[in-house]
């Protein structure tokens, strides 16, 4: 996308946040970073909470972190390609951004961080899709706090945002059958690191009770 139809847009945001107070400024600022680790923290969660699922939501689990990195190189293969010029030094006439300017070299198309924040909304939406109603938000606020913080278009973030989901929900979707497989195989093996890994489960209990049944009867 040409970066003049959107500079105007950009223009506006950026004179906008200067117009905030500082409080509001310096928690945007504090965002566009903390945003990356409130998802980690998401993914630590999510998987240590499907240990005790079944292997399905187990893959599903540790898939979500996979896709977001795999969607982060994507955002950096496009990047490389591209080569867009940020708009904190691009843009004429526009506000100071209120972080430092990315060197020259670091280009602005798409943004990563919008890329990582679109696809971790979407992977942990799928592993456990009641979340969906506290990603999807966090992904927006993080790709506006990209814009409003001056480091980036309005169509980067939107591209990244768009990138990232579509690159994750591919993963997942093309991963989703070998990961659950090999989830059930790390289970199985019985080694004590697999077992932290991977947990119990929710199936050992109903299947030690069968067995004992069986061999009740046989006896």
């Amino acid at each position: 996308m040409d970066s003049s139809v959107t500079a105007p847009l950009y223009r506006d945001i950026t004179d906008f946040a200067h117009d905030m107070p500082s409080w509001v400024q310096h928690l945007a600022e504090i965002w566009t970073e903390l945003g990356l680790l409130v998802f980690g923290v998401l993914f630590i969660t999510g998987w240590w909470r499907a240990r005790r699922a079944d292997e399905g939501a187990l893959a599903l689990a540790v898939l979500a972190p996979l896709a977001t990195a795999f969607a982060y190189v994507g955002s950096e293969v496009f990047k490389s390609l591209v080569n867009e010029e940020r708009p904190c030094r691009a843009v004429a006439g526009a506000a100071a951004s209120l972080v430092p300017c990315p060197p020259a070299g670091d280009w602005s198309f798409p943004s990563n961080h919008s890329a990582i924040a679109g696809a971790a909304a979407v992977a942990l939406a799928i592993a456990r899709p009641r979340l969906a109603w506290l990603t999807v938000p966090l992904a927006l606020l993080m790709a506006f706090s990209r814009v409003f913080v001056g480091v980036h278009y309005p169509h980067d973030v939107a591209v990244g945002l768009l990138l990232g989901a579509a690159l994750a929900a591919a993963v997942v979707a093309v991963l989703r059958r070998p990961a659950r497989s090999l989830a059930r195989t790390i289970r199985s093996s019985g080694a004590p690191v697999a077992a932290l890994v991977s947990g119990p489960g929710t199936g050992t209990a109903p299947v030690t009770a069968g067995r004992s049944r069986r061999r009740r009867k046989r006896h």
